[in-house]
């Protein structure tokens, strides 16, 4: 056997590639890591982390309100310091990264706080000059935000830049239709900004359900959220006083602080050196791999972001951990990508799990639909007017749950649950069968009785 620096050499110390180090450096590998800015990566560093911080401060007016409805009353105006927050977030992002990083140095894995970068198929290269000889690579470096393509885009921000701006932007215009413009469009509007969110597709969030499309539309124009649909940016200029003017395809023309561009994101794969290596990327430069995470380099193998398979967090450290029990624990493991859950962070909030009822169609089964909407208990005496969604996709001749979809206050707690019966094969019989927790709304779940006839 070659002699070499190292047996595994992981290149990003993000969620999956942290959890890929420690599970091999556990089963007795020597193990080194490179991370060019902090440990911890997207989710927790300018992700998932810091962006649900920011959706549990932006509902806080919400809570103020409803409060009068139960008896409460709040003494003056709430006020908001957007620098006070963005300080507890960094304390809090700075708090976890250190933790990784402990955890990292806990298990025996050597840190190297610089880029990396491959040197062969064996080999790592890094910033600093030093070259180490690793008989295994992972590839762990995640995916970052596309650029804008348009005159103007260099005055955009993209959600990294959004975590740390200096002051809160009175008025802001977000570009997209996916996960992180919605969130951050709920954010900015219920911390008080105009929000104008500009997307070019018919619908938001394409690839969910179609009620939950509409629904979380409908909950973000409640919010005074501006949906300008079927268009895109033609435009942005800078104004002598700092703001921006925006003029879109569709002729509209709008004066805002800040522009966000959430035109979804791109694998992370440049000047790593892939050039020099015959491992195989796909048209949008992700690093192609088997079931066991592999390209088609033996000794090279990539997970999380950077492959653009499922990109959450959650996928990417399962992932990790599947490849560090194959490749160095003798445990030979796939990861499943079927009937994973996934939330949206809007308000109202998305939890999801399984298929929409549109791809359970495709497939030619006979699908029962059963779906509610209705004032959730808390709404009665807040006197808002917010509604829950629920929805059940159900294979007509085996009975099996095909897909839960919620649409409403905790929807992502709800479907994390509900999501353990759908990976089980669990029934609509199963549902039936099990004794509704009353009062909630999650009960709702196990009593729909009626099918959707819409």
């Amino acid at each position: 056997m070659a002699d070499y620096d190292v047996d595994l050499f992981v290149i990003g110390a993000g969620s999956g590639g942290v959890r890929a180090a420690r599970i091999a450096a556990g089963h007795g590998a020597r193990v080194a890591i490179a991370e060019e800015y902090r440990i911890g990566g997207t989710c927790v560093i300018r992700g998932c982390v810091p962006k649900k911080l920011l959706v549990y401060a932006s509902r806080f007016p919400d809570a103020f309100e409803d409060s009068r409805g139960f008896g409460w009353t709040i003494g003056g105006t709430p006020t908001f310091s957007w620098p006070e927050l963005i300080a507890a977030k960094d304390m809090e992002i700075a708090r976890l990264s250190a933790i990784y990083e402990t955890n990292l140095v806990k298990a025996g894995v050597v840190v190297h706080r610089q880029r990396a970068r491959l040197d062969g198929q064996n080999a790592v290269r890094l910033a600093d000059g030093t070259r180490l000889s690793a008989r295994v690579i992972l590839i762990a470096t995640g995916g970052g935000p596309n650029p804008g393509d348009f005159p103007g885009a260099e005055l955009t921000i993209s959600s990294n830049e959004a975590f740390d701006l200096p002051k809160l932007p009175s008025r802001i215009a977000i570009v997209g239709g996916g996960y992180i413009a919605i969130e951050f469009a709920g954010i900015f509007a219920g911390l008080g900004s105009a929000v104008t969110l500009i997307h070019r597709g018919d619908k938001l969030l394409r690839g969910f359900d179609d009620d939950l499309r509409d629904e979380v539309r409908m909950g973000l124009e409640k919010r005074g959220v501006a949906v300008l649909l079927e268009d895109e940016i033609e435009r942005v200029e800078a104004d002598a006083d700092g703001s921006k003017l925006v003029r879109t395809k569709a002729g509209a023309q709008l004066v805002v602080d800040e522009v966000m561009l959430a035109i979804g994101r791109a694998p992370l794969t440049d000047d790593l050196g892939l050039d020099d290596t015959i491992v195989m990327r796909d048209h949008n430069g992700a690093v192609m791999v088997d079931t066991t995470s592999r390209t088609n380099v033996p000794s090279i193998y990539a997970i999380g972001d950077v492959t653009d398979r499922l990109n959450l967090t959650p996928v990417a450290i399962r992932e990790g951990h599947a490849f560090a029990d194959t490749v160095f624990g003798s445990k030979p493991t796939t990861v499943d990508h079927a009937n994973v859950p996934t939330a949206v962070f809007s308000t109202p909030e998305i939890g999801t799990v399984g298929l929409t009822e549109a791809e359970a169609r495709m497939t030619d089964r006979a699908i029962d639909i059963y779906k509610t909407r209705f004032r959730p208990m808390k709404a009665t005496l807040s006197g808002r007017d917010d509604k829950v969604l629920m929805k059940l996709v159900v294979d007509a001749e085996t009975d099996r749950m095909l897909g839960v979809h919620i649409v409403g206050e905790d929807a992502a707690e709800m479907v994390q649950i509900a999501a353990i019966a759908v990976k089980m094969g669990a029934t609509k019989a199963d549902f039936d069968a099990t004794m509704a927790l009353h009062p909630s709304s999650a009960e709702e779940l196990v009593t729909l009785r009626t099918k959707w006839a819409g």
